[in-house]
């Protein structure tokens, strides 16, 4: 474990809890980086004319990771941009269901637009919810977060996929920016229609860069108008009015694209399902221990699965009071959230449980 945390130099200095707002950079990536630009210092051009090459080994080393073959894997530079380009591919006329209070991004986007809306509530039900709003309203989409960036609720992929073989004609279109890198995920057999995710979050990407990923007949369900000159790059982009060219009409910044692919090779190097462990294991004790504390909500403590992801209440008092003791966290309303990777550890969750005892005992 202290091999693993030496490769995050902000471990030195913080308890770092924040990884649902923003993925700690490692030196690996960081190497990356700083060799890209680089070579665009000394080269100029000739580096820009590897362009191609460089992205055709990003989709392939992304569809190798998610199992997803490379012509199906789309490079943007953040989710909404992906999620925005897909809705304007779709009927004005379409009935699309969300969950109620789900990402801003997600709710937002659809909602500013003429489509027929339907909701699904997020609680200890979540699934039950989301099964009886498909049966009720047979939507024509399904927009949702796999895991809600406030508290932590998760949705197994097991069920999604056992939904979409229930509601086949209902597009599953999931943001897994919350979910993505935190466990092994085999896209294919999902049967989730398309993921959307950026990779700054649990990936350890940097900001700049999120995948989409799509099912090979998704291409027939959706018709997105954006197209560009760079629409046409790369072998799996090369004939006009290709499908991903349409959600990539602009220069890809191969800095941004390719610390992905530094991101993904230094999480093989740790091992997925290593890192699937450790998050479920600190997930446990800190729900174990929140739970002790009455800090969660009754959603979460009825649920059997969740994420790393947790919102213990307090307000901007409580935030101000950890970040006193170096301990790192987001203030989500309503409340203070925090979220474990797995470089993490568990004498921090009992650093931040100590830290929790002394102030509400103020």
């Amino acid at each position: 474990m202290k091999n693993l945390r030496k490769a995050f130099p902000a471990l030195r200095q913080y308890v770092y809890l924040n990884n649902a707002s923003c993925g700690l950079l490692s030196e690996k990536v960081f190497e990356y980086r700083q060799d890209h630009d680089l070579d665009l210092l000394i080269s100029g051009s000739v580096f820009r004319d590897k362009q191609g090459e460089i992205l055709e080994k990003v989709r392939e080393t992304v569809g190798d990771f998610f199992n997803c073959a490379p012509n199906r894997v789309g490079l943007i530079h953040n989710f909404s941009s992906g999620f925005n380009t897909l809705l304007e591919g779709i009927d004005k006329s379409s009935k699309i269901l969300l969950l109620k209070e789900d990402y801003p991004s997600i709710n937002w986007a659809v909602n500013s637009r003429e489509f027929d809306v339907c909701y699904a509530k997020i609680d200890e039900n979540l699934e039950k919810n989301i099964e009886n709003a498909l049966t009720k309203n047979r939507p024509d989409l399904f927009c949702f977060s796999i895991v809600q960036y406030e508290n932590g609720i998760k949705l197994e992929t097991a069920f999604l996929k056992e939904m979409k073989e229930k509601f086949p004609d209902t597009l599953f279109v999931a943001d897994g920016t919350q979910f993505i890198g935190t466990e092994r995920f085999d896209f294919d057999a999902s049967k989730i229609d398309v993921v959307i995710a950026s990779g700054y979050k649990w990936m350890n990407a940097g900001y700049g860069n999120a995948i989409m990923l799509f099912q090979e007949d998704v291409p027939k369900k959706i018709d997105p108008k954006r197209f560009g000159f760079n629409s046409l790059q790369g072998k799996y982009k090369a004939h006009k009015g290709n499908f991903l060219g349409k959600f990539e009409p602009g220069h890809q910044d191969t800095l941004n694209f390719g610390s992905v692919m530094a991101a993904i090779k230094f999480i093989n190097s740790v091992g997925i399902d290593l890192i699937e462990e450790r998050i479920k294991l600190l997930s446990k004790k800190a729900k174990e221990e929140f739970e002790k504390l009455g800090l969660l909500e009754e959603a979460v403590v009825k649920r059997t699965q969740h994420s790393s992801i947790f919102n213990i209440g307090g307000d901007d008092k409580l935030l101000e009071f950890l970040n006193s003791k170096n301990i790192i966290s987001s203030l989500k309303t309503p409340g203070v959230r925090v979220s474990f990777h797995y470089f993490n550890t568990e004498e921090e969750i009992d650093l931040l449980v100590t830290a929790l005892k002394e102030y509400h005992q103020k």
